[in-house]
């Protein structure tokens, strides 16, 4: 395994093992492409590997449409999808999309908290 892409697994562990209600984390390339995303244990994935993959790439494309409005609105600090099953969230580093999951019962202000030790913990992706 690459430093590189061991790198990304360890920054991947570590945004799982921020709180017990994570569920999953990914790395995602400008294309949508899944460079590293890892379910945490003890958790059973909502969506098959091909509708993971599909989402992941139109996380990808919906950056690129909400960079229209980056100029008159300011650039997105993070994207939160409130489900009935999960909630999740996006956060947009200089060459990279952070995606991760948990489970919907947290309250804001931890899913806030989660948010920012999250960017510090990936910014420099």
């Amino acid at each position: 395994m690459s430093a590189k892409k061991n790198n990304l697994l360890e920054i991947v562990q570590k945004i799982l093992n921020l709180d017990s209600k994570m569920r999953f984390a990914a790395i995602i390339d400008s294309k949508g492409e899944i460079r590293e995303g890892i379910m945490k244990t003890g958790k059973t994935s909502l969506k098959t590997q091909k509708e993971e993959e599909h989402f992941c790439k139109q996380v990808a494309q919906r950056r690129s449409m909400r960079k229209e409005f980056d100029r008159s609105l300011g650039k997105v600090r993070y994207v939160h999808v409130e489900r009935e099953k999960v909630s999740q969230m996006v956060i947009y580093t200089k060459r990279n999309i952070i995606y991760f999951t948990m489970e919907p019962e947290m309250p804001i202000d931890v899913k806030i908290r989660l948010i920012t030790k999250i960017k510090k913990l990936t910014a420099d992706i």
